[in-house]
């Protein structure tokens, strides 16, 4: 008899297009029916359930993870879809994410209804963000201009946007595209000018360790490249211990065998800033971002995130 796979997902209308996109790929996988082989189980999280507040003041990544990740332990669930930006460095005892979608775009999107960039905004605009990275290189490269909080999903974040609490704001070019609402984007922004979140546009696959059917299911939909490029970006944050409440960025890409690496840490107000980059053997990933972690470790002293 087909297994049928109980996906866990937050309730979000990106949430729900990624966790779809798994089921369909489950299905043709499985080649059965989508509704024989899975079914979507909508789980509230605490991010999801606090708007008011910024999420370095209530508890950073996990507030998006934690209640589906006890479903998926006591087995209530099978698998559970993630935002790889949203997750903790370290998962709970017997949980493993190894299957990861290709990544799509990994780059910012810069919205506005009044300009064209960041850099033509006039002195004195609100940038509209949650984001502690978006915020602190906002900061870098316009002190200038005002940040203010903004949270809720985008079609909020698009009223909030025409009602004029800001004058522009950043979401990811991933997720947008992914609902549909690519005409929104007024620019994509280049990594150059603003580095991504840590696996900013990839999609994870949880499971339980000790699942060996859904291993052996999921091996068949895992993108090696966005593997490895993630795992590269998450040993560099693994490293600096980072969190929702510091502002890290980080962006590997590979082309043929090689991988480049390039990796930020900032001060929440833009005033002080590390960079480094590594180039290496793809294969090497993991090394190459434990390596550049030191490095900006070192460089930024024992005080650098205490501060933050």
């Amino acid at each position: 008899m087909q297994r049928r796979y109980r996906i866990g997902t937050r309730g979000s209308k990106l949430a729900l297009v990624q966790a779809n996109e798994v089921a369909r790929r489950i299905a043709l996988a499985s080649d059965a029916p989508v509704e024989e082989v899975t079914e979507i189980v909508v789980i509230s999280t605490e991010g999801d359930r606090v708007q008011d507040r910024a999420l370095s003041e209530i508890g950073g990544k996990g507030l998006f993870t934690q209640e589906i990740e006890e479903q998926l332990a006591d087995a209530r669930i099978d698998v559970a879809v993630h935002s790889m930006k949203d997750m903790p460095t370290l998962l709970p005892d017997g949980l493993v994410i190894d299957c990861l979608l290709e990544r799509a775009d990994p780059r910012d999107a810069f919205l506005s209804l009044k300009t064209g960039s960041l850099a033509d905004l006039p002195a004195g605009s609100r940038v509209g963000t949650s984001s502690l990275r978006r915020a602190a290189q906002v900061k870098a490269r316009r002190p200038d201009l005002e940040v203010v909080p903004f949270r809720g999903n985008v079609d909020t974040r698009l009223r909030k946007l025409g009602e004029g609490v800001a004058d522009a704001t950043f979401l990811a070019v991933a997720g947008l595209t992914r609902m549909g609402l690519a005409d929104k984007i007024t620019a994509s922004v280049s990594p150059e000018d603003m580095l991504p979140a840590v696996a900013q546009g990839a999609i994870g696959i949880e499971r339980r360790v000790a699942d060996d059917e859904a291993a052996h299911l999921l091996q068949k939909l895992h993108h090696v490249e966005t593997g490895l490029c993630v795992a590269a970006e998450r040993a560099f944050l693994a490293v600096l211990d980072g969190s929702c409440r510091t502002p890290i960025a980080a962006l590997a890409e590979i082309a043929g065998k090689r991988m480049r690496l390039r990796t930020m840490i900032l001060t929440p107000d833009g005033q002080e800033i590390h960079e480094t980059e590594r180039e290496g053997l793809a294969a090497d990933a993991i090394a190459l971002g434990e390596d550049a972690g030191q490095e900006l470790k070192g460089r930024a002293g024992p005080n650098f995130f205490d501060a933050s």
